[in-house]
């Protein structure tokens, strides 16, 4: 059946978390332009409806098992080490259950992507206006008789950016550990300065999260008449005919609606925008084949790899019992360089003040446990993939991560590990700190050794992008600079899976940049 209402959309975007919400509510701001936004999950229309813990800026919804407002992604980091990924469903996407970590990528990042892409749109230069219009910068942002051209930060956009203070005593003790250690301070990390220690920029404002959806959709974009959102509305697929996408097929009662528009942005994340691709007949036709869906356009790139950061929890004991944080859960991070990594630094220790028991537990405070660095490699790459195994939309796809395949990734994590117990063997550190716990000097000393450790522990960062990398047609990419599918018309891709590799930093703020940028390049075009 074709669902209708009293004003067929212009353009249907899938996904109200990172990127869609951004999109969507972009879009609208042109009067003339029905837009009807998609989310899988729940769609709260206002701010009090939101589960307290969701709004809680001292957990991370998405380390919690069973949370409802959780996809779960059956996954292997390696071939033989299986996880399960979590992503977002709810209004907001994963930036309602991730950490509220919000920090830029790199100018460095910016130059990979725009020579992959084939076009300036993503040079720093070009995307730095968007930067500064998707933020209200509350550390250093513009003073209000300054020009917000002359500052890198905005003043005036949806999304509150709140550095972590420093003032927990784990926190100071890190800071004071990395200077005696020769790292530079980096009090700005979403200014484009050496790598160093630095509070981390969060999307945290006085305890509470505000994520994209509250931030761009429950403010002025809520009394717009030309913009729908539905929550519940999980989309099962595209439809596409003689080339041309012309609609999404929804789960209703327990039939299939078909809602027609005549353009579709998927944004449902780097997990499920491939996998909608795929469900819908787009991507490797053999690889669809084998999992009884017919080709409608063979696009070998969807899928075919995933960028992310492969990550270990590093955990220490705190010298005497610890008041719980305020704020935020995050303290402070330190970025270096490894023995052969980019000079912005593809190396992060980024601070918990909240143990891992709690984190998983939904508690600020667990008396007597360890409190945890997350030591990750961020180092741009690609591995993995992502392989649908059913044309049954409720059957998730396979993802590998293709993790610590290589002697360089491999000692790459070393180093990072090893930078982290230094951290904590400081004269500094030692003040908060007993020492390290789980693993002795034995073990820190010897690479085999090392390396059995970091296996047995391992995990990801859930900053996956690339499953459906943007390029120029034929180039092994699935998507043009604007988000556009190659081979169809009417159907876009906004949100990490297009680029081609991770950034050197976590990609929320980037995932709301995307969001901001496909949103302009589509106005222009119809302007």
């Amino acid at each position: 059946m074709v669902e209708s209402g009293d004003r067929r959309p212009d353009v249907i975007v899938v996904g109200a978390g990172g990127s869609g919400a951004v999109l969507a509510s972009r879009l609208s701001e042109d009067p003339a332009r029905e837009v009807l936004l998609l989310e899988a999950g729940p769609a709260p229309a206002s701010l009090a409806a939101f589960p307290p813990e969701l709004l809680d800026a001292l957990a991370v919804p998405g380390a919690r098992p069973g949370r409802a407002a959780v996809r779960m992604y059956a996954a292997r980091l390696r071939p033989d080490m299986p996880y399960e990924a979590a992503r977002g469903r709810y209004l907001g996407g994963s930036t309602t259950v991730n950490g509220g970590y919000f920090i830029r990528a790199r100018r460095e990042d910016f130059d990979r992507w725009s020579a992959a892409a084939g076009d300036p749109l993503w040079s720093y230069d070009r995307v730095l206006p968007y930067l500064r219009a998707l933020e209200t910068d509350l550390d250093h942002g513009p003073a209000a008789d300054q020009e917000i051209a002359a500052s890198p930060h905005g003043g005036r956009g949806p999304m509150p950016v709140r550095r972590t203070g420093l003032l927990h005593p784990a926190a100071a003790a890190f800071r004071t550990a990395a200077s005696e250690l020769g790292y530079p301070d980096e009090p700005d990390k979403n200014d484009q300065r050496p790598p160093g220690f630095g509070p981390v920029p969060t999307n945290t404002v006085d305890g509470r999260r505000i994520n994209t959806g509250i931030a761009y959709l429950l403010g002025a974009a809520a009394a717009r008449p030309n913009l729908t959102v539905m929550g519940d509305r999980a989309v099962r697929s595209v439809t596409v005919r003689r080339g041309r996408a012309t609609g999404v097929v929804i789960g209703r009662a327990g039939r299939p609606a078909v809602l027609e528009a005549p353009e579709i942005v998927l944004c449902a994340g780097a997990l499920a925008s491939p996998h909608l691709l795929h469900l819908s007949g787009i991507g490797p036709a053999d690889d669809l084949a084998r999992a009884g869906i017919a080709a409608v356009h063979d696009l070998p790139a969807v899928g075919a790899a995933l960028s992310d950061h492969p990550q270990v929890v590093v955990e220490w004991a705190p010298r005497r019992p610890m008041a719980a944080p305020s704020g935020s859960w995050l303290g402070g991070a330190l970025h270096l360089r490894s023995s052969d990594g980019n000079a912005a630094g593809d190396l992060e220790v980024l601070q918990s003040l909240v143990p891992m028991a709690g984190l998983v537990t939904g508690a600020a405070s667990v008396p007597g446990a360890p409190l945890a660095f997350f030591a990750s490699v961020q180092t741009p790459r690609t591995t993995g993939g992502l392989r649908t195994v059913s044309d049954d939309p409720d059957v998730p796809p396979l993802v590998d991560y293709g993790y610590l395949g290589t002697g360089d990734d491999r000692r790459r994590m070393r180093e990072a590990v090893r930078a982290t117990a230094e951290i904590v063997a400081s004269k500094a550190f030692g003040a908060v700190s007993e020492g390290l716990a789980g693993f002795d000097a034995d073990t820190l000393a010897d690479d085999r050794t090392l390396d059995a450790w970091i296996r047995e522990r391992l995990g990801t960062a859930q900053h996956t992008c690339g499953t459906v990398p943007m390029g120029p047609a034929g180039a092994g990419s699935a998507v043009d600079a604007q988000g556009r599918v190659h081979g169809l018309t009417g159907l876009r891709v906004a949100d990490t899976s297009i680029l081609p590799t991770a950034p050197l930093r976590g990609p929320a703020a980037t995932a709301v940049l995307i969001g901001e940028v496909i949103a302009g390049a589509m106005r222009r075009e119809d302007g």
